[in-house]
């Protein structure tokens, strides 16, 4: 068979934290004989040179070239992209991984659609990757249709035949930004990107050690000589106009502005400060025509406009304000409607800790002049974000807890602007409804939700939460398809999240009352504090001290009270004893779970009565309590042993 795809992994020192890369690799759904990997051995002095022998020597797939240390990641991919054999090469690093369907989806999404390069969506574990530009499928993306500069790291799926045909190769040698100056290069002369969107593709990891290379602090000069390179790939593939100065705001933004911006500059010593600044100056002030900054938000432009008048204090003061402003959202009603989860929540700014106020008839007005000082620039920010209210958008996100992966859900949302004090100011609310419809989510597990928020000049996210009463009711449980769903507020910070797959007690089995449960001759109903959008099948299971039986049952909407009444026949062996129940609301399904009950059937005497679940006997009892006291008293000595007997 054809190699489809060749996966290229500078490797430099990576110790343990390449084994979650290699695990991945070996995961892969696509066909063994249809992809390599080509680890690159950038002159490691490490134990990985031996790790890599021994995996290539068991696994064919695997393939190692050794080299001298070469100081940056270029060359060792230029040499894996002359080794492939694939018809695509996929660029990993050696600290990162894939997921377990990425190279199989990729491949097929840029067969499909005649790409030249295929963009995956990515998840971020303590580390940013792009959102805007994952919000859906984009099978013919340009940079004119979608942010696809928002992604210039290399970890992408290239076509070898387009890489060959324009002679394209990473910048090699110690330097920054190779990645930015091929990448950019290959959006431009691609016949075709494609963004898949609908499946998580690629893990960014941060080291628990925070080595990762492109965390370590930079030079700023040499950093933003090499950054003059990638506009310089622009400049060659682009015409003056919109177009160029769109692509140019990426950088101005992200590299400039954003590193100068609240306590990502505050955090930084003086010095180094100083001559950050002095190096994003010359760039701005060299390369950077009006209409760059002119497309910025209103807090990004004041900063652009700051730092091309070189005032440096006033950068920082204005750093020293936007420190305080940070989103935060409330929810509001959260209920189950028709299969779906509806999650309502209200989200604006707040400034040092407060609701943020901007002025009620503010009208757009453009940044012509460089503010005077840093509180004119304050004011012209908040007028201008209030005169662009219009164009502020809230999202919910869910974001796995496990993996990071995070996914927009629909939202239905107003902008309100609610007088303050004397008339004169506004807060800015956005009020909105998430639909989460559990059929979409990829995986059973924790799931955190997310508002972000964005209105002038950020673009935030935050929690949702905390719910606004000690006393707030815990949202119902839902069984849709095979899915259980388990909304609930978390301990201690009481924000929002969901567990897909919930079983036992999780699924507030445990609110339900001994009244909620009725036997008349051999039927058998209760009613549970579970939605359900739909008549379904489900399975009973009843175990006594010495048998488990079984029988079918259905679940349906209750149609006078929120929750669900589960009905079904008694077995005809239900002999004479107690009865725990238990219910599985997916049989047939790979997620099939049962989940107790807490009430049981006494049955004697031709009579069946609910009782409460019996607890453990005395001689259980007594043996969990020793075990306690053991374990606290091994805890005593293994503490004194560690203090040196003190």
């Amino acid at each position: 068979m054809p190699v489809k795809v060749s996966v290229i992994v500078p490797v430099y020192n990576p110790g343990i934290y390449i084994e979650d890369c290699i695990s991945s690799l070996q995961r892969q759904s696509l066909p063994p004989d249809e992809f390599e990997v080509i680890f690159v051995d950038d002159g490691s002095t490490d134990e990985t040179p031996a790790r890599l022998d021994a995996l290539a020597a068991e696994d064919p797939r695997m393939k190692v070239i050794h080299q001298e240390n070469s100081g940056w990641s270029g060359k060792p991919r230029n040499v894996g992209i002359e080794a492939s054999r694939g018809e695509f090469v996929m660029f990993v690093d050696n600290d990162d991984y894939l997921g377990d369907e990425a190279l199989e989806r990729m491949y097929d999404y840029g067969t499909v659609n005649g790409a030249d390069v295929v963009v995956g969506k990515m998840a971020g574990k303590n580390r940013a990757v792009p959102v805007e530009l994952f919000r859906r499928n984009h099978p013919r993306a340009t940079v004119e249709n979608a942010p696809l500069f928002d992604s210039l790291t290399p970890h992408k799926m290239v076509r070898r035949a387009f890489l060959n045909r324009v002679g394209l190769r990473f910048p090699e040698g110690r330097r920054r930004l190779e990645d930015h100056v091929f990448i950019a290069e290959a959006y431009l002369r691609a016949e075709n990107v494609s963004v898949l969107s609908d499946y998580v593709c690629y893990y960014h990891i941060r080291r628990d050690d925070g080595s990762n290379a492109g965390f370590e602090r930079f030079d700023p000069v040499g950093y933003f000589t090499n950054l003059r390179e990638a506009l310089d790939v622009v400049e060659q593939y682009t015409e003056p106009g919109p177009v160029r100065d769109r692509l140019f705001r990426r950088w101005l933004r992200v590299e400039m502005v954003e590193r100068l911006r609240a306590r990502r500059l505050l955090n930084l010593p003086d010095d180094y400060r100083r001559e950050l600044f002095g190096a994003i100056h010359e760039v701005v002030v060299e390369r950077f025509g009006p209409g760059v900054a002119a497309g910025l938000q209103p807090t990004q432009q004041v900063i652009a406009a700051l730092t091309a008048a070189d005032r440096y204090d006033d950068v920082v003061a204005f750093a020293e304000w936007e420190a305080g402003v940070a989103p935060t959202a409330a929810p509001g009603d959260i209920e189950w409607r028709d299969g779906s989860l509806r999650i309502g929540f209200t989200a604006e700014y707040l400034s040092g800790g407060e609701p943020m106020l901007f002025p009620a008839d503010a009208e757009a007005a453009p940044l012509t002049d460089v503010p005077k000082d840093v509180t004119e620039a304050v004011r012209w920010v908040a007028s201008e974000t209030a005169a662009r209210f219009g164009q502020a958008t809230a999202d919910l996100l869910l974001r796995e807890r496990s993996s990071a992966a995070q996914y927009f859900q629909p939202v239905e949302f107003t902008r309100e602007a609610v007088p303050a004090g004397d008339g004169e100011e506004v807060r800015l609310v956005l009020r909105g409804t998430a639909t989460v419809d559990p059929g979409v989510l990829p995986r059973d597990g924790a799931w955190d939700a997310l508002v972000r928020v964005k209105s002038g000049g950020w673009t935030k996210e935050c929690r949702l939460g905390p719910a606004p009463r000690e006393d707030r009711p815990a949202p119902r449980a839902g069984v849709v398809g095979d899915r259980p769903v388990l909304p609930y507020w978390t301990t201690p910070h009481n924000n929002l999240s969901l567990e897909f797959g919930a079983r036992g007690k999780r699924l507030g089995l445990g609110r339900m009352q001994l009244g909620d449960v009725s036997v008349s001759g051999e039927r058998f109903r209760v009613l549970l504090p579970v939605h359900v959008p739909g008549d379904a099948e489900v399975r009973l299971r009843f175990v006594s001290s010495r048998r488990i039986l079984e029988t079918p049952g259905t679940l349906s909407p209750d149609g006078d009270r929120p929750g669900s009444v589960l009905e079904a026949v008694l077995p005809e062996d239900l002999s004479d004893d107690v009865w725990r129940v238990a219910v599985c609301p997916n049989p047939g399904s790979d997620r099939a779970r049962f989940a107790g009950l807490p009430f049981a059937l006494r049955v004697g005497g031709g009579s069946v009565l609910v009782t409460p679940v019996p607890g453990p006997g005395v001689a259980l009892r007594l043996a969990r309590r020793a075990r306690r006291v053991l374990g606290t008293a091994r805890r005593k000595v293994n503490s004194r042993i560690r203090n040196g007997g003190r």
